[in-house]
């Protein structure tokens, strides 16, 4: 019986770069953001019902992210239909790996878990932290948006003090070594825990 993680934290907490230190020390990764880039690809089982909602997102038989933003700023009801044609897809990705993963850990790295309830489907919870500042230092170094695209995402999400209240995990991703051992600790516990169980 595997052991199902999720992993979360705001933008730019250092999720993605905790979610491949999991992987490295052998556990199974699934990631939110690249299931939904394999369903919007050509071929991806997201395209067919997209282009019958929004026949305009679909570029090069492919859902072009931007042509969604276009949408979305222009129709104030779109971003729940997207999300009412994706979120089903994602989750059947999520059951699939699910099935065909072997590891003893399963790491969830999901964006948005404690706001979609996904942590019901979880066994425990990481969440990342860094300082508010360091937080913005590095999303408005990556150069992929305004600091205002930025305030307006942060405001969306939960409060990143808040996912970690309610996580079972949490660690600090002020540097990567800090970050690395308490991964380890982390991994060390859960399979404490399920030698124990």
């Amino acid at each position: 019986m595997s052991f199902a993680l999720g992993l979360t934290g705001s933008i730019g907490m250092g999720k993605s770069t905790t979610a491949q230190m999991f992987a490295d020390e052998g556990c199974a990764l699934w990631d939110a953001d690249a299931a939904v880039h394999r369903l919007y690809a050509k071929g991806g089982s997201a395209v067919e019902p997209m282009r019958n909602a929004f026949p305009s997102a679909i570029v090069k038989e492919a859902v072009s992210r931007e042509a969604l933003k276009q949408i979305i700023s222009n129709d104030s009801n779109a971003l729940k239909m997207i999300e009412n044609i994706v979120h089903p897809l994602v989750a059947e990705d999520r059951t699939a790996f699910r099935a065909a993963a072997s590891a003893d850990i399963l790491v969830f790295d999901i964006p948005l878990l404690f706001e979609t309830g996904g942590e019901t489907a979880m066994d425990a919870v990481v969440c990342v932290r860094v300082p508010a500042d360091e937080q913005k230092r590095r999303v408005m170094a990556r150069g992929t948006m305004t600091e205002e695209q930025f305030e307006q995402i942060r405001a969306k999400q939960m409060s990143n003090d808040e996912k970690c209240a309610r996580s079972d995990f949490v660690i600090e991703t002020d540097s990567l070594d800090h970050a690395r051992v308490q991964v380890q600790d982390v991994i060390r516990q859960i399979r404490a825990r399920m030698t124990d169980a």
